[in-house]
């Protein structure tokens, strides 16, 4: 593995480890940390840094935004189905319907002239 890869995983490990402590000790400022596109971002840095191409970068942001709509109503099941079912069937249902709602979200941004899949 070069270095280059390695400081780009323990980067991004690094802002997911930061984002569960924060979690760990304070809910609010947990969930408005996990909200920041911290990852997107480093995400755009890296490809930056990598001399990707300006579409691309964009693309990248673009894809980003559109992917991220359909899986908001995730965040609002998984509390709901938590305390009935525990944690891992609520994950596991939310999870899928995150999915069932970017395909939905798909076929209809379709009908607009946006692709997704």
């Amino acid at each position: 593995m070069n270095s280059w890869l390695l400081i780009k995983y323990l980067a991004t490990a690094a802002v997911v480890v930061a984002v569960s402590e924060f979690a760990r000790r304070n809910d609010k400022l947990g969930g408005l940390i996990a909200a920041l596109p911290l990852v997107t971002l480093l995400t755009l840095i890296w490809l930056q840094l990598e001399q990707q191409p300006m579409d691309k970068i964009a693309n990248h942001a673009r894809y980003t935004f559109w992917y991220v709509l359909p899986t908001l109503p995730m965040f609002l099941l998984f509390p709901a189905l938590l305390a009935r079912l525990g944690f891992w069937p609520a994950l596991l249902l939310s999870a899928v319907f995150a999915v069932l709602c970017f395909v939905a979200f798909a076929a209809l941004m379709r009908r607009f002239g946006v692709e997704l899949l």
